[in-house]
């Protein structure tokens, strides 16, 4: 797309990330689809009603080749050809998040086996060690860093926990996961962890081929013995990223997110604390209220496709927005209201269709786990920073508090 087409587009608001709820209700009011141009540059097809969003991730004309995904960043942002786009052809990005069938087909029936509920079910035990561990380390203190003392070494302990990572290289492992998706890293250092993470990644794989234990790594070694098919070594250092990142970014912020939200619905935090046994179903009007995911990995039109009478070309980026799907107020009645009592049937926070995320038994127990016991043993904890104060991820992709300070006991 050339300077003067783009320019010609609307533009999204550059505070779009800070106030995303109230922006998209605007868009919604005026249509189902916008084709805008984001704050990070690229143009793209805004999808903001539910049906239309379920839809399509669904719809195999919506495409999801990483490699291509980055020729249209760079084509619809109005770079030169020689830039380098976003950093899809990294070759750690080729892993089933960014494939098509039949690739994305072989990868996810490869991984899906050590993903079963009963298999997660498995962790749930050392999921409430980590935990009661974490509150242990932060018992006596008046204050803490909700995101930093707790959702996030929580998440990073269970996913190494989950793929078999060394306690002793836990530490490094979670700084290496901080600076590939943390807000405002500078582009050598997301470089600089992407190579430390491939480069761990072979050693971790020798060592695993050689001694296997029983841990996902191992697992993905092996491979499926019904079928003779095994991940490539490069398939499996991909594998390791793509868990690294998404097995604790969206983890984290889904854990702060629900803080944030019940801290400042304090009727609906009382109703839980009343009853606990409801966390299940809350967590998933939480996830609707404020998900952790707020537009779906990005995708492409890989034929003309037809939306609310509206047709969007071939080749054009296409943005599924969770967060508007999830406040559409012809899905979900009083959308922009908590309320734990609602059974909030089709949530999107995992996706839908074949990029259903595989992780979901893992992150669910995890959090109900987390919220438990943090709530538990803190029932009166309160925010210390207003919220139209805080500041979130610097990201269209994610949603989640970049720090949130509580007090512990109010």
């Amino acid at each position: 797309m050339d300077a003067e087409t783009l320019a010609t587009l609307e533009r999204v608001p550059e505070d779009f990330m800070q106030r995303p709820y109230e922006v998209l209700e605007e868009y919604r009011k005026r249509g189902p689809v916008h084709h805008v141009v984001f704050p990070h540059g690229a143009a793209v097809w805004l999808i903001t009603k539910y049906e239309d969003v379920r839809t399509l991730l669904a719809d195999p004309r919506i495409c999801k080749d990483g490699r291509r995904m980055n020729e249209l960043f760079v084509k619809q942002s109005g770079l030169p050809d020689t830039e380098e786009g976003v950093g899809f052809d990294d070759e750690l990005s080729q892993h089933m998040l960014n494939s098509d069938p039949p690739r994305h087909t072989r990868l996810r029936s490869l991984v899906s086996k050590a993903f079963t509920l009963r298999q997660m079910e498995n962790y749930r035990g050392r999921m409430g060690e980590v935990t009661d561990e974490l509150l242990a380390q932060i018992e006596g203190k008046q204050e803490i860093e909700m995101v930093g003392e707790f959702a996030l070494p929580l998440v990073i302990n269970v996913i190494c926990d989950v793929l078999g990572i060394p306690n002793d290289d836990r530490e490094t492992f979670r700084r290496w996961a901080v600076e590939l998706v943390g807000a405002g890293q500078p582009p050598e250092v997301v470089e600089a962890a992407s190579k430390n993470v491939m480069a761990y990644s072979e050693r971790v794989i020798d060592d695993k081929t050689a001694n296997p234990d029983d841990d996902l790594i191992s697992g993905l070694i092996k491979g499926r013995d019904d079928q003779g098919d095994k991940l490539t070594r490069d398939e499996l250092v991909a594998m390791i990223f793509l868990f690294t990142v998404a097995g604790h970014v969206t983890s984290m912020h889904t854990i702060a997110n629900a803080v944030h939200s019940l801290l400042t619905h304090p009727d609906q935090f009382e109703k839980l604390k009343a009853d606990l046994s409801i966390m299940p179903r809350a967590i998933d009007e939480l996830m609707r209220f404020d998900s952790a995911v707020a537009v779906a990995t990005f995708r492409f039109t890989g034929d003309e496709v037809t939306v609310a009478g509206v047709t969007i070309p071939e080749g054009e980026i296409v943005a599924l927005s969770l967060s508007s799907a999830h406040r559409d107020e012809e899905r979900f009645p009083n959308p922009n209201e908590l309320d734990l009592s609602r059974n909030p049937n089709g949530v999107l926070g995992f996706g839908h269709g074949p990029h259903f995320c595989i992780g979901q038994p893992l992150a669910k127990i995890q959090t109900e786990i987390a919220l438990t016991k943090l709530f538990t043993r803190y029932p009166n904890m309160k925010m210390l920073t207003p919220s139209h104060e805080l500041r979130w991820e610097s990201s269209t992709l994610l949603r989640g508090p970049i720090t949130l300070p509580i007090a512990l006991n109010g």
